[in-house]
Parts: C-alpha cells; sequence; structure tokens
C-alpha cells in the first residue's frame, strides 16, 4: 500500500554543517578535534560545502520535498564582529539550489558549533553570549530572510546542555550542573530574543509571517525482532528514555517561566 501525505506535508531530511560541509576549522568543534586527540574527526566531511548541487540532486531524487540544514556561525562571524560577505553568498545559493528543485529549506541558525572567538569569551556561559547570538541572527536574516520562511534558532538545546555541560562529552568538555543550568538559561533566552527579532524583521518587510522553533529531540525504539531479547531491549531503552526525559524536565523546569515571560524580554 502506498501513503499519501497530506496536502503540503513536508518530507525531508536534515543535515548539520559541521557533519557535512567539511574544514570548518573556525569552530570549537574542529579545534577539540585537533586538541583531543579524537581517532574519527570531520576533515572534509562529505565536502558538502562544495557538492551540494550534486547533493540535492539525490535529495531531489528521493521525492524529498524539504530539507533541513545548519548554517556555520563560524563561517559567517570567523572573527569577533567580522561577517563574511562570501559566507552569506554563499548559503544563498544553497537556498537557490533547493528552491530550483522544488525543495523547501528550513534553515537552522546554531546546530552544536561555535565561533572559536565565543568559544574562548566564555561561550553559553558568558553574560554577553545572546547579544553575540542575536548579531550574528540579525546579519543572517537580512542576508536570507527574504528567501526562507522556516527557521530553527538552536538545534536541541538540552541535548548540547546535556552533553556538553552534564555528561563533558562534547566542547567544552565540563561537568557541572550550575553551570549547565546557567548555559541553558542563556540559551532560552537567546531562542526567544531571535524568534521575536525573526518575526518583527518579516513584519517589518511586509512578508508572510515565518514559523520559528527549536528543535526538540525525541527518541523511539522499535524491536528489531520479536524474540524475548529484543522486545527486554527495547522497554530497557524506553525506560531510560523516560528517566532521562524526566531529569531533563525537572532541570529545565525554569524554562516554561522564562517562556511564559517572554514577551517580556526585549
Amino acid at each position: 500500500m502506498i501513503m499519501k501525505f497530506p496536502e503540503n506535508f513536508l518530507w525531508g531530511a536534515a543535515t548539520a554543517a559541521h557533519q557535512v560541509e567539511g574544514s570548518n576549522t573556525f569552530s570549537d568543534w574542529w579545534q577539540w578535534e585537533q586538541d583531543s586527540g579524537l581517532k574519527d574527526v570531520s576533515g572534509e566531511a562529505c565536502r558538502h560545502y562544495s557538492l551540494f548541487k550534486e547533493d540535492f540532486d539525490i535529495v531531489h531524487s528521493l521525492n524529498h520535498n524539504a530539507h533541513r540544514f545548519s548554517v556555520e556561525w563560524s563561517r559567517i562571524e570567523p572573527w569577533e564582529g567580522q561577517f563574511s560577505a562570501a559566507a552569506l553568498a554563499h548559503y544563498k545559493d544553497v537556498i537557490a539550489s533547493l528552491r530550483a528543485r522544488g525543495i523547501e529549506p528550513l534553515v537552522t541558525l546554531h546546530h552544536f558549533t561555535n565561533p572559536l572567538w565565543f568559544a574562548s569569551r566564555g561561550g553559553w556561559e558568558s553574560k554577553k553570549s545572546v547579544d553575540y547570538f542575536l548579531r550574528y541572527v540579525e546579519k543572517t536574516i537580512e542576508a536570507l530572510g527574504q528567501t526562507v520562511q522556516y527557521w530553527i534558532t538552536i538545534n536541541e538545546p538540552l541535548v548540547y546542555v546535556h552533553q556538553s555541560y552534564i555528561l563533558g562529552l562534547w566542547p567544552p568538555q565540563k561537568k557541572s550542573l550550575s553551570v549547565a543550568n546557567t548555559v541553558k538559561r542563556n540559551l532560552l533566552t537567546a531562542h526567544v530574543k531571535a524568534y521575536r527579532y525573526i518575526h518583527d524583521w518579516y513584519r517589518q518587510k511586509n512578508l508572510a509571517s515565518p514559523l520559528v522553533s527549536i528543535a526538540k529531540n525525541m527518541q523511539a525504539f522499535e524491536p528489531c525482532g520479536s524474540s524475548f531479547r529484543n522486545k527486554t531491549s527495547q522497554g530497557f531503552w524506553q525506560e531510560v528514555g523516560l528517566i532521562v526525559g524526566s531529569i531533563a524536565a525537572i532541570f529545565a523546569g525554569a524554562s516554561a517561566l522564562i517562556a511564559k515571560r517572554s514577551l517580556e524580554i526585549t
């Protein structure tokens, strides 16, 4: 049986710049890969930065009508306050290439990686992190906003907090609940301010209202077979997911209050 999607249903896949572009040398993840001695590093990745048109031909052949990708902050603002016209022009070309193939672009502004200069100033722990991020958002929206309807401000913020500041597995590899809470609050505030700026910008340009959100992580498990072992494993990992989700909900308890007051944030 062939499933028929509802009209205007978006069907596609997603990438992160650091995963696919290659040679992302101005980001904290690139530096971390070099300093930590990782066996597997991003390197040239799949050279999507130069091969994106060929990649989008493949996307089109799979009958996708949407594609989520991230613009790389460290390419757009490789040095503090210095924005790359070439990088912004590149992402304009990426969006145009998607649209030429009938593929709706969904653009992510932050997908785990940060510019080196931003990390050296304290990253998301810093009180200034929100202002730094908003400045980058403003430049990016001004350059790309005319051709994008869907925006993701921050990809999976609680995953970033958990991996980078609780488990300490991702840069900056810290393990501190208090620091993690500070980062969480800054990320949430950054999302709210970016959300408001993007909507205000579209209104001022008399453009159709954009759809703006974070990307929320989720996990679901299906057993690969009907054996007792497989079904038990499924149940175990679902329970783990529930426990982790509950901890995250408790940890993010202040989020609802901050979101409720988001209209008061200027």
